[in-house]
């Protein structure tokens, strides 16, 4: 599959397995799945024809590894940064000392104020890896990266999780846990 129609079809996928399931007539179950059958079905009835090939091309090959398959290999869901309600039962993790988010400078004073907020989303999203924070923050323009104080935290009780494709999820950053303005 060439590579504009893999970012294309990413983009696609997130948004009806993250954000608008019913825009394309599917339901995802309370852990986020849908049967690969039914999405690939409801794609094809909105015009989004997409095979089971490609779409095992596009799971293996994106690069932010954005949806799973389950075990069996017969329902997928996206990894994380769902703002539908569905609970992707992921059990607390213990953070590494340091993790990292991030934004542009244009949001400082509200998250110096009242830290980070998963807004939208179910929970915010930490990188373990600067170079992935930097890349985050550089989608809506020059990238700041702010240090989170992820051991601290741990300490004082926020429970940490992480995804299958190693994003770390929390409920909220408050301001005193953040470095790096």
């Amino acid at each position: 599959m060439e590579q504009q129609r893999m970012v294309r079809t990413s983009k696609r996928l997130s948004r009806h397995l993250r954000h608008a399931p019913e825009e394309i007539g599917i339901a995802l179950d309370a852990a986020g799945w849908v049967e690969v059958a039914t999405l690939l079905a409801a794609l094809g009835r909105h015009g989004r024809v997409l095979t089971r090939p490609e779409l095992d091309e596009v799971v293996a090959r994106n690069d932010k590894r954005r949806f799973e398959f389950d075990e069996t290999g017969t329902r997928i869901r996206a990894s994380q940064g769902h703002s539908v309600d569905i609970d992707l039962d992921y059990g607390a993790a213990v953070p590494p000392a340091v993790l990292y988010h991030g934004t542009v400078a244009a949001v400082l004073p509200a998250i110096r104020a009242e830290g980070l907020k998963p807004m939208r989303r179910h929970d915010v999203h930490l990188s373990a890896a600067l170079d992935t924070a930097v890349a985050v923050g550089a989608r809506r323009g020059k990238p700041v990266v702010l240090t989170v104080d992820a051991a601290a935290m741990d300490r004082d009780g926020h429970v940490f999780r992480v995804s299958t494709n190693g994003v770390w999820l929390v409920a909220a950053v408050p301001p005193a846990y953040l470095s790096g303005w």
